[in-house]
């Protein structure tokens, strides 16, 4: 490819080319902070490309390629390279990385036990997430969160994280300008602004957490709490795993370890402020 970048998120070695130096660039500030060692060989490709060689310039469209693809996808403008690379790199994790049970959630830690917060798009995990990794808690990430099948310890991946529509504002009066990338308007998730995590995050990315607490977050009604068995934890998160039948008899046993050791709750709440006591009072009552 033309322009190339290597970036290392937790476990995850990225090579990531394009035929456009923009999402390369854009992708290069969002990751600045993160450790780079190009002699090692990747664990996933990602390739942004044109379907055409004059699609570089005329009506500029990416299409996302690499070790996985999904057939059919539709490309996206120039404009939106970066939210390409992100989908991209996201893809090749869920579909091929295997050395641990990957689950779609948000996870925070403090003092060496984690938070695991799974729901479905617009739940709020991801802007909770983020609140809580501005206070006294370490982000691990807010796409995927990486459980060791041996151990049962869980593992960051911090990339950059995806703000969307009203938690860009919520999110952007807490933080340096300089942590937020650009503003992509009228995606098809929504505006979608990243969040570089703190640095502490970065640093620690390889440091794992024992799950101390499983929330499962819906954004909207009074708040409120529910205990959740371990029946109905166990199917929602495989429902959350995207290679939890690739792992078979590993992937069982892990999840199953999983939600036997680790107290579950669902969450409802009204807004963020309501969002973060609940995780707290739950925080505290866990860890007596």
């Amino acid at each position: 490819m033309r322009h190339c970048v290597r970036i290392a998120v937790g476990p995850v070695q990225f090579r990531i080319g394009s035929d456009w130096a923009g999402p390369v660039a854009a992708l290069e500030h969002l990751y600045a902070a993160y450790p780079r060692d190009d002699a090692r060989p990747a664990d996933a490709t990602v390739r942004l490309f044109a379907a055409r060689p004059w699609r570089r310039w005329l009506r500029p469209s990416v299409h996302i390629g690499g070790d996985f693809v999904v057939p059919g996808a539709l490309p996206l403008p120039l404009s939106m390279g970066l939210l390409a690379a992100e989908m991209a790199m996201n893809l090749q994790v869920a579909l091929g990385w295997r050395r641990h049970l990957l689950l779609h959630a948000s996870a925070v830690a403090r003092d060496g036990r984690a938070l695991i917060m799974s729901g479905e798009s617009g739940s709020g995990k991801s802007t909770l997430a983020a609140l809580l990794g501005e206070g006294d808690w370490r982000l691990m990430g807010d796409e995927f969160t990486l459980v060791d099948p041996a151990g049962g310890d869980a593992f960051a991946f911090p990339r950059a994280v995806s703000l969307k529509n009203e938690a860009i504002a919520e999110v952007a009066a807490r933080v340096d300008p300089a942590r937020l990338g650009p503003l992509l308007a009228g995606t098809p998730k929504g505006d979608i602004r990243h969040l570089i995590p703190r640095a502490d995050a970065v640093v620690a990315m390889h440091a794992p957490a024992r799950p101390a607490l499983l929330l499962f977050p819906r954004f909207g009604g009074a708040a409120g709490i529910e205990p959740m068995g371990e029946g109905e934890a166990f199917v929602r998160l495989t429902e959350a795993s995207t290679n939890y039948v690739a792992l078979g008899e590993a992937g069982f046993a892990a999840l199953t370890r999983l939600v036997r050791e680790t107290p579950a709750f669902g969450i409802t709440y009204p807004d963020s402020a309501a969002g973060i006591a609940l995780v707290e009072a739950l925080w505290a009552e866990a860890a007596r």
